[in-house]
């Protein structure tokens, strides 16, 4: 009779954790409780990744550990499966990233993040800083390509996990967030000469940035 009760009580358990990952697995692209050889999704739905293989249609774990599905346009997400020490160092809200501005328009840059805090991340993920989200005050004002360049290397905080695109959402309204690295039209680095502008050392042009005061702990970064 115990041994009932408790059989009953690990299978209902077992069945709340696994409607929770899938819950979670839509909204934010993961999967939990991936085991080697599980099998993931049909290769219709799915291109394979990291950690996965392909065997009759069907896409397979290759490792235990988190599922990750990333959307790249128009094609097929790809989903790949990454060790628990690998997943820890993904972006979370409240977390400094440094990422690399890819294009700009006038409501949003968008940018590839490179490192969490200080550790270089082994995939790139995308994310979206939006004009509302460049600073603090005046965001009436703001003008996104004053703000930053593509190839412009920024620090900015993740806000929002985004969507099931994996597009997290960053803001640069703080003094030391924004832009650190800008290279100007002449290809030299320009240093920065207010919070609002930075100048080529060899020509003296002067163009527009967000300017980040960058603090000593992000420097090698």
């Amino acid at each position: 009779m115990v041994t009932s009760l408790l059989l009953c009580l690990v299978l209902s358990i077992w069945g709340i954790l696994m409607i929770m990952n899938l819950i979670w697995g839509r909204f934010n692209g993961f999967f939990f409780l991936c085991l080697s050889g599980e099998k993931l999704c049909s290769a219709e739905d799915c291109s394979p990744g990291a950690g996965t293989y392909l065997r009759h249609g069907q896409i397979f774990a290759s490792l235990a550990g988190y599922v990750l599905k990333k959307s790249e346009g128009e094609e097929l997400p790809v989903i790949s499966v990454i060790k628990e020490t690998e997943a820890q160092l993904l972006p979370d809200v409240g977390a400094i990233v440094t990422c690399k501005v890819t294009s700009i328009n006038p409501r949003f840059a968008k940018v590839h993040i490179l490192y969490v805090g200080s550790t270089p991340l082994k995939e790139r993920f995308r994310g979206t800083i939006r004009k509302e989200d460049v600073r603090a005050t005046e965001k009436d004002k703001v003008e996104i390509y004053k703000s930053f360049r593509p190839g412009d290397i920024v620090l900015a905080k993740v806000i929002s996990l985004g969507d099931v695109q994996s597009n997290y959402l960053l803001t640069t309204a703080e003094n030391e967030l924004g832009v650190v690295v800008a290279h100007s039209e002449a290809g030299v680095q320009m240093v920065p000469i207010s919070w609002c502008e930075m100048q080529c050392p060899r020509t003296h042009a002067k163009e527009f940035r967000k300017v980040a005061r960058v603090q000593p702990e992000y420097l090698q970064a």
